[in-house]
């Protein structure tokens, strides 16, 4: 199916309105279905989803100042402090996630 969808996405070649991309849509949601069904992720908790995102990135408590002082990332990951919304905000911008994410 992966093939499949390789080969639609050739022949369409980032045109919205060829019409393999009805087909690219269908592709994609059998694909995705399948995955969740065999293959589902975890539950995870927002501060678990962004340890995950840190290590993944290969971030620094210090990289992240833009959610608040180093001070005030350390609580957070340390669970002493939730995160808020501006927080929740500038998270999911940055790692170009749901805010759900988070929540």
């Amino acid at each position: 199916m992966i093939e499949m969808l390789e080969i639609l996405l050739d022949e369409a070649q980032g045109n919205e309105q060829h019409p393999a991309m009805e087909l690219v849509d269908i592709v994609g949601d059998l694909i995705a279905d399948y995955e969740a069904e065999t293959h589902p992720l975890p539950e995870a908790t927002g501060l678990q989803a962004l340890k995950f995102l840190i290590e993944q990135h290969g971030l620094r408590q210090s990289d992240l100042s833009d959610i608040g002082s180093q001070g005030v990332v350390s609580e957070i990951l340390a669970g002493k402090r939730e995160l808020n919304l501006r927080q929740i905000r500038a998270l999911s911008e940055r790692f170009g996630v749901s805010p759900a994410t988070f929540v």
